[in-house]
């Protein structure tokens, strides 16, 4: 508007004072004037930022702290052994600056961690949660390296790239974890206080193991190390095998714990069930199990070609399933897999569970 305005301006003075010529002279100045007006006015760009850090804030580390020592299992606070300055990412969105208005550009700033915690003597067999200010986290989602603690450990990757080569020590004979680039927003971009449950087993019974059974043998998918997803409704899902945040899935967090506990394994019979009807062997019928007849999920439910619609629906109790289902055999059949990638021989181990109905036989 301001440029049409003193565009106009100009020409009427300019052919006042100048004639013809002075009128194109005064129009073209008046148009560079308003254009630099509606500019200021209406258009340029305006900046803002979000808050950032003035320096780096880590959690407790005291010099000259006793180490624990672990006997069983049991929770560890941590401690800082080694730490760099934070990470800082700035994101910058745009928007606007169509039709002759402001463009707006937006900067915000995300910070992450690189952090090692020392946490007990070692050599400990692993560990299963960690804790972030009280909060358990999903260690699915960060990258982390847990060291034993044993006498042969090398330096972390990470610690050695950052003090170079040679420069970077081992902390053998000292359990700790590493978090490489942990997101600290959550936390109020600050280093939270790590605690971390610890195994370490007591005695020779885990270290001497040599072959296990693993039950139950009635879980749809609980014997799938892949994630199944059951669909609830509009954008609303829940992973049907996984009750923990150490590992993707209830099979991998427990066969990972397996290992760690006993080293010495060497095979595994892994039990799958099916179901009778009926005490009376001559009429009852054995078939596959499932707790609900209708699911939507990721991974088909199927048995012994039996899918949910022509499968036993087991009993309940208090209205929930008397009995888990019959694994999925596409489940079984991972499994399998795995645990031979584990370096173990595995036995096909079928069961008979008896699911009757009252007064039978």
């Amino acid at each position: 508007m301001a440029t049409i305005l003193l565009q106009a301006a100009g020409g009427l003075v300019g052919g006042v004072l100048g004639g013809p010529l002075g009128a194109v002279i005064g129009r073209a100045a008046g148009a560079l004037a308003g254009a630099s007006l509606d500019a200021s006015l209406f258009g340029g760009t305006r900046r803002s930022e979000g808050p950032r850090l003035g320096n780096s804030r880590i959690m407790e580390a005291d010099e000259g702290t006793g180490i624990a020592k672990v006997y069983g299992t049991a929770r560890v606070a941590g401690q800082v052994i080694w730490t760099t300055r934070f990470e800082e990412v700035a994101t910058t969105e745009r928007r606007g600056g169509k039709g002759g208005g402001p463009r707006i550009e937006t900067t915000t700033y995300s910070y992450y961690g690189n952090v090692a915690v020392g946490l007990c003597e070692g050599p400990i067999a692993g560990i299963r949660r960690v804790w972030a200010d009280g909060e358990e986290l999903d260690l699915t989602e960060t990258v982390h390296r847990v060291y034993r603690g044993d006498e042969t450990q090398e330096a972390d990757p990470l610690i050695e790239a950052r003090q170079g080569a040679g420069n970077a020590p081992a902390y053998r004979g000292l359990a700790y974890i590493v978090f490489e680039r942990l997101p600290l927003e959550r936390w109020g971009n600050r280093l939270p206080q790590i605690s971390c449950e610890i195994l370490r087993p007591v005695g020779r019974l885990e270290t001497d193991l040599r072959a296990i059974t693993i039950i139950p043998g009635a879980s749809e998918h609980g014997l799938d190390p892949l994630p199944v997803r059951e669909r609830l409704g509009a954008g609303e899902d829940r992973v049907v095998n996984r009750n923990v945040l150490y590992a993707a899935s209830d099979w991998t967090a427990s066969l990972d714990e397996l290992g760690a506990l006993s080293p010495s394994l060497e095979r595994a019979a892994l039990v799958v069930s099916w179901f009778g009807d009926d005490l009376r062997a001559g009429r009852c019928d054995l078939r596959p199990g499932v707790e609900i007849v209708q699911r939507d999920e990721t991974e088909a439910w199927r048995a012994g070609s039996v899918d949910r619609a022509g499968a036993h629906l087991v009993s309940s109790i208090d209205g929930g399933p008397a009995f888990g289902g019959t694994p999925s055999d596409q489940g079984v059949l991972r499994a399998i897999a795995d645990l031979k990638a584990r370096g173990l021989t595995v036995t096909y181990y079928p069961f008979i569970l008896m699911d009757v109905p009252p007064g039978n036989g």
